[in-house]
């Protein structure tokens, strides 16, 4: 079974930075697809970004230039490096990981796998 651990959120000022990490157990990291997603309250959950086992990265258009999503295989971790935040992107952040290489995309329906969440809150 594939378990997965969040932490790195916190409060910041908009234009501060925080990074997430989410450890993965049950499963190798490196022949999965993962992923970042957000949910504010009253919002529909948002994928913000994808991971495919080879490497390649897909990001909503909100975060492109500020967020980088990356992982480390040998400590079967997946990283989410936020810059430059913005009050909009308060939220709940998720990890999520699907069966197979390729990524389907951002939707949350395309994942089977997921964590608790860490909170991430933006102030102006």
């Amino acid at each position: 079974q594939v378990q997965l651990v969040e932490s790195g959120g916190g409060s910041v000022q908009a234009g501060g930075s925080l990074r997430l990490s989410c450890v993965v157990s049950g499963y190798t990291v490196s022949s999965l697809c993962m992923a970042w997603l957000r949910q504010a309250p009253g919002k529909e959950r948002e994928g913000v970004a994808t991971l495919d086992s080879f490497g390649t990265a897909n990001y909503a258009d909100s975060v492109k230039g500020r967020f980088t999503i990356s992982k480390d295989n040998d400590k079967n971790t997946l990283y989410l490096q936020m810059n430059s935040l913005k009050p909009d992107d308060t939220a709940m952040y998720l990890c999520a990981a699907a069966w197979g290489s390729y990524c389907s995309g951002r939707g949350s329906y395309n994942y089977n796998h997921w964590g608790q969440g860490t909170q991430v809150t933006v102030s102006s």
